[in-house]
């Protein structure tokens, strides 16, 4: 079947099934890796390695490749390493970062052919990003929030007071407009002070923006916040960056509505080889599909329990044959695994990779259903 993919299908030089513009980790030599999406990964890359690569890569969670930089025609030998939601691509990654004088903004392409990982970054791909010195005073626009979050039961947290938010957006909408200066600042002291204004209040709060590798955390005042604005599951927060200042905004009408039915599946996941790995059995679940759809039906002391403990047991259905399954639900802090009886639902419904799983909470039940 593989080699009937590379006999169809013509090379052609501007196919390139995964595209990535540059963050600010990807282009940190001090630790130097490229980090790629599990889904384009499993879906582009892994699905064509030889059956001995991909038990390589299973069994030791990296595997060794060759990688040849497009542009110029250099070879590198690289090791692409599996970190449960996303891979990273290291080993000569750094020395890739300063021969090509990589930066924030630009963008890579990657394809797999002839056993060979391709990569390219065109000069004329770079990113424009404006002049940040001092952005230019524009009219905050009430509806204009580029980044949008429904809180989860972590995120309202008192105790452990912080906001994570996704380093893609981040980097997108708000390290976009800092000068570079701080931008290194933030990469070398992995934190940065900067001013929060509350926009439903006018209120302003000196908080910090603190790095941590696949997502941001905004801590400082967040506990204050919480507090005082009574902060719950289920409300959206939304932010944008304007005037050398973060402005944020949670309106009391943004509550999730709690939308019930039998064919409503607010889960959706294509499987990947991983989900289907019946020597380590395990689903593997967004952090936030699972807080927003299932953990917000839970009760408080549920999801005490499973922040504490980092799992807890729960009953699961598939809806396609009303077999009951006893299972475990694990934090593994930015995803979820769901574990148990899941090889046995692998092999009992032949599952395999690109079948879409469809997952609900109902009636303290997690409902799982595979059509076919």
């Amino acid at each position: 079947m593989r080699t009937t993919y590379y006999n169809t299908v013509p090379q052609v030089q501007d196919q390139w099934p995964i595209r990535k513009a540059l963050t600010l980790s990807d282009v940190d030599i001090t630790h130097p890796f490229l980090t790629l999406s599990r889904q384009q990964v499993e879906t582009h890359i892994v699905v064509y390695m030889t059956p001995q690569q991909q038990e390589h890569l299973q069994a030791e969670g990296q595997v060794g490749l060759t990688a040849q930089d497009d542009d110029n025609g250099d070879m590198y030998t690289m090791k692409l390493k599996w970190r449960g939601s996303y891979y990273n691509l290291i080993g000569k990654w750094g020395k890739v970062v300063r021969g090509k004088g990589l930066d924030v903004g630009q963008e890579i392409r990657l394809r797999w052919f002839n056993g060979c990982l391709h990569f390219s970054v065109p000069q004329q791909q770079i990113v424009a990003i404006p002049p940040p010195a001092r952005p230019v005073a524009a009219p905050l626009v009430q509806d204009h929030w580029p980044i949008r979050k429904v809180l989860t039961s972590s995120d309202v947290d008192p105790n452990h007071p912080f906001l994570p938010l996704p380093r893609k957006s981040v980097e997108e909408h708000i390290l976009v407009h800092w000068v570079p200066q701080e931008r290194e600042r933030l990469r070398k002291e992995e934190h940065v002070s900067i001013n929060a204004r509350d926009y439903d209040t006018g209120e302003t709060h000196g908080m910090k923006l603190k790095w941590r590798g696949n997502y941001y955390n905004l801590i400082g005042k967040w506990g204050n916040i919480i507090r005082h604005k009574g902060l719950g599951v289920g409300q959206e927060i939304r932010i944008r960056w304007a005037n050398n200042c973060l402005y944020f905004s949670v309106s009391e009408e943004r509550h999730v509505a709690t939308a019930s039915g039998h064919d409503n599946w607010p889960v959706r996941k294509a499987l990947t080889l991983s989900d289907v790995d019946t020597n380590h059995p395990f689903l593997t679940l967004p952090g936030k599909a699972v807080e927003d759809h299932i953990l917000f039906y839970w009760t408080h002391q549920a999801r005490e329990q499973l922040r504490n403990e980092h799992q807890v047991g729960i009953n699961a259905r598939d809806d396609d044959t009303g077999d009951v399954y006893v299972m475990k639900l694990k934090w593994r802090g930015s995803y979820y695994n769901l574990i148990g009886k899941w090889g046995k639902i692998i092999r009992e419904k032949s599952l395999h990779v690109g079948r879409e799983i469809r997952l609900r909470w109902d009636n303290g039940c997690l409902i799982f259903s595979v059509p076919q």
